[in-house]
């Protein structure tokens, strides 16, 4: 079953249309692959399934709910979490204040400390840090915290947002174990990942997106041996 279905997705900035058309399914359970160049729409898409941007025609529905006119935090308290571009942490705070900034949500506010303990599990060294100010810490362990600030809010659907920009080799790699282990514990991840072979390698789903449409699909697999991908996205 699809836990998040898009059909028809219209959006405009002005009088630029920035997506067209855009029809795809994330199921439950997945992790599902959104590629493209830069300014392709893919952040878009993002913006607008969160409830941020406004879409001018088409549907958005969330576990067979239409959500396409409701706003962001009411996104978000259906289980929508975003761990958007660029971290956007709160570097005066410490860590364990934007972990609790996270959990402010009606559907995770019961749970809270119990989340807050599950997260300092997964993330060892945000537990070392909880007094430490965010803004103070390394590009990784801000988006250590990042994504840990998403888990408060009790998601059933991630949407990553360039999670590996910006940031080293051997923390991209950290990154990325994260939202396999993440999607191992029945999250479903939508992913949007400058580093297209890494994320087809990752996703069972994928979409090629070129500016604002939809152009090619299929399996993380057929897309990463696929030649015009290869040549569009990784050079080969």
């Amino acid at each position: 079953m699809a836990l998040l279905e898009i059909r028809d997705l219209d959006l405009y900035y002005g009088d630029a249309q920035a997506l067209a058309g855009v029809t795809l399914e994330v199921p439950e359970g997945e992790i599902v692959a959104i590629v493209g160049a830069n300014g392709a729409g893919k952040s878009s898409l993002i913006r607008t399934i969160a409830g941020i941007e406004r879409a001018r025609a088409g549907s958005i529905r969330f576990k067979g709910s239409d959500i396409t006119q409701l706003e962001s935090h009411q996104t978000c308290n259906l289980g929508i979490g975003q761990v958007a571009e660029g971290r956007q942490i709160f570097p005066s705070l410490t860590v364990a204040e934007n972990l609790e900034m996270g959990a402010t949500l009606p559907r995770a506010r019961a749970k809270a400390r119990e989340t807050m303990q599950e997260v300092f599990i997964l993330f060892p060294r945000l537990a070392e840090r909880k007094a430490q100010l965010a803004g103070t810490m390394s590009g990784g362990e801000q988006q250590m915290l990042s994504i840990a600030r998403c888990l408060m809010g009790q998601p059933e659907l991630i949407m990553f947002d360039e999670p590996s920009l910006g940031l080293a080799p051997t923390l991209v790699q950290e990154v990325l174990h994260t939202i396999r282990l993440l999607n191992r514990r029945g999250i479903t991840i939508l992913l949007v990942e400058q580093n297209v072979a890494v994320s087809l390698k990752l996703s069972q789903h994928a979409y090629v997106l070129e500016n604002g449409r939809i152009v090619m699909s299929g399996s993380g697999q057929q897309l990463l041996h696929d030649d015009r991908v290869r040549q569009a996205y990784m050079g080969l």
